[in-house]
């Protein structure tokens, strides 16, 4: 395909019937969309982008790559607690083939309409593999969760299970069976627990670097410490035929999971029952933000806990 076709292809499969009740004014085909933000509503944006070999590996099927990139950046949209609403795709392809390209479309469209988001632009062109795509959500305004809100006594909570992404990684570098690598390469945006969360949590964050580096965030963010008990991390079974020790190493700085990490003020912990069982997920209080700055990691048997690494750093070395 030339690349006008391969952008009319994409348009068509994922065009949207009735524009103006997205919020689109002005769609693809023009040099930029124009979009209606609802009154008294502040406007959301990420952007990721996730290339081959690093973010995923090079044999992922396209339809996962695609579930992938727009499902970290819906991800970013849950932790502050939007409400999702258009996006931006831009490719990067080796070559415009467009059994792959129908692939792509076939893992994209579905993540985008169960969660009511509209293409409205983007961009495609030819080198080394490479996704990325821009979410935009809504927010009232000044209602946004945000990573500076924790303070000292709050409870330390987080959706799903932890670790199970880094396994799966672990296991396909060594060449070792998977038993399920939908763990890294279809995770679950926790899109409805963001919103749930607003006005009751004090801090939220994705965890997509691992949980100590993005609890890192939060605690920088707010000027406080936290206290993690490991026996408390919930897990995939994914994990079970490991010893503790590497069990909480993947947990503590494994990255990929893209579950909510929050806090919650102890006046809000009879809210985590309802939240469960109101949007059928699990939640798991893992610790506690305490005064004292920096991250103690405990064992059931009260001692302290040395992780091997502090999670996923782009331009460092691995850890």
């Amino acid at each position: 395909m030339k690349e006008f076709e391969l952008i009319h292809q994409i348009q068509q499969a994922l065009a949207v019937p009735d524009f103006p009740a997205a919020g689109v004014e002005l769609g693809i085909g023009d040099d930029a969309a124009v979009l209606a933000i609802p009154g008294g509503q502040s406007l959301v944006a990420a952007t990721d982008t996730l290339n081959a070999g690093t973010h995923f590996p090079a044999d992922t099927p396209a339809n996962d790559i695609a579930h992938k990139s727009l499902a970290v950046n819906l991800s970013d949209l849950a932790a502050m607690g939007a409400v999702p609403r258009w996006a931006l795709l831009s490719l990067s392809l080796p070559e415009a083939d467009p059994k792959w390209l129908q692939s792509f479309i076939s893992g994209f469209k579905p993540l985008a309409r169960e969660h009511g988001i509209v293409l409205v632009g983007g961009d495609t062109t030819s080198g080394p593999l490479s996704v990325c795509v821009t979410a935009l959500g809504v927010v009232a305004q000044g209602r946004q969760l945000q990573r500076n809100g924790a303070q000292s006594g709050d409870l330390l909570v987080v959706s799903g299970t932890i670790g199970g992404a880094a396994r799966v990684l672990e296991l396909l570098r060594s060449d070792r069976p998977v038993p399920d690598r939908q763990l890294l390469d279809r995770p679950k945006p926790r899109v409805k627990l963001g919103q749930s969360l607003v006005g009751s949590a004090s801090a939220c964050i994705d965890i997509s670097d691992g949980l100590l580096a993005d609890l890192g965030h939060i605690l920088r963010a707010s000027g406080c410490g936290a206290r993690i008990e490991l026996a408390q991390l919930p897990y995939a079974d994914i994990l079970e035929d490991l010893d503790d020790t590497s069990r909480w190493n993947c947990q503590l700085s494994g990255g990929d999971d893209y579950e909510l990490l929050f806090t919650l003020p102890a006046r809000y912990e009879p809210m985590i029952a309802g939240w469960q069982k109101q949007l059928d997920i699990d939640l798991s209080v893992i610790g506690q933000i305490e005064a004292q700055a920096g991250i103690r990691c405990i064992t059931a048997q009260g001692e302290t806990f040395d992780p091997r690494g502090a999670g996923f750093e782009h331009f460092g070395s691995d850890t």
